[in-house]
């Protein structure tokens, strides 16, 4: 069973006091227009979106996703730009042009860093990077794609840390680590694929014990599409999370 903790705390950094969603970034604003419009709906309880042009901003400005980040920041959604730090293999020059690209183009209001290193070894050269765009965001958000629990240091480096992405058969079974218990919610993220309908009570309650403040799951799965791509469309039961979260407010 899910290691239990108290979730007693505030979602202060993320701009809400309950759970809420934060989008791993949903396919092209071209082949998913109904999803990004959906973002836009008042009273989603919405801490953020990612916005993932290319594996990162791309080369040039893509017309369409210009339009569909200047819907979501003008109705008060922060957007976060995608940037792969490719497990630690990625040098600290391109992590800063692609930040540097997303904020000219896209006026993003921070980042997901993605397939973020776990350990001691690499934590000095992802503060670095994230103390780089802090400085470049004035104020920005920054999320670390892990994907797993990293060493505790991490948590003092960003705003929030993805502690799950993967499949439901795996979360449902998961532990969270002990050290997680020293931070509130608003810290941590768990993006879950393949969480049925008739599981979605669980999941959100394994949420609730580990500790997490900001949500995605779907009923998608990435069978064929590789892991990403379970997050590229609207869950099944769209309506139906966002009425049992509740009305929140982005930001």
């Amino acid at each position: 069973m899910p290691h239990l903790i108290s979730t007693d705390r505030a979602l202060s950094a993320t701009g809400a006091d309950r759970l809420g969603f934060g989008v791993p970034g949903y396919a092209h604003p071209l082949v998913a227009p109904v999803e990004w419009a959906e973002l836009t709906r008042p009273g989603t309880p919405l801490h953020w979106a990612v916005l993932n042009v290319s594996d990162g901003p791309g080369s040039r400005p893509d017309p369409h996703c210009l339009e569909a980040a200047g819907k979501l920041i003008n109705a008060g959604v922060r957007v976060l730009g995608h940037i792969d730090l490719a497990h630690g293999a990625r040098t600290f020059g391109e992590i800063v042009s692609d930040a540097h690209r997303y904020l000219d183009w896209y006026k993003v209001g921070g980042f997901l860093l993605d397939h973020c290193p776990v350990e001691l070894a690499d934590l000095p050269q992802v503060r670095r990077a994230t103390a780089t765009l802090e400085a470049v965001l004035d104020g920005g958000h920054l999320v670390l794609g892990h994907g797993e629990h990293p060493h505790p240091g991490y948590a003092e480096v960003a705003d929030q840390l993805v502690t799950f992405s993967g499949a439901w058969t795996d979360y449902r079974w998961s532990q969270v680590a002990e050290w997680t218990a020293d931070h509130p919610p608003e810290r941590f993220v768990h993006f879950v694929h393949g969480v049925p309908r008739t599981h979605l009570d669980e999941a959100m309650r394994i949420a609730r014990w580990q500790g997490a403040g900001t949500i995605f799951f779907t009923d998608r799965s990435d069978a064929g599409r590789g892991h990403n791509g379970a997050f590229d469309s609207l869950p099944g039961y769209w309506d139906e999370i966002v009425s049992q979260i509740g009305p929140g407010v982005s930001e």
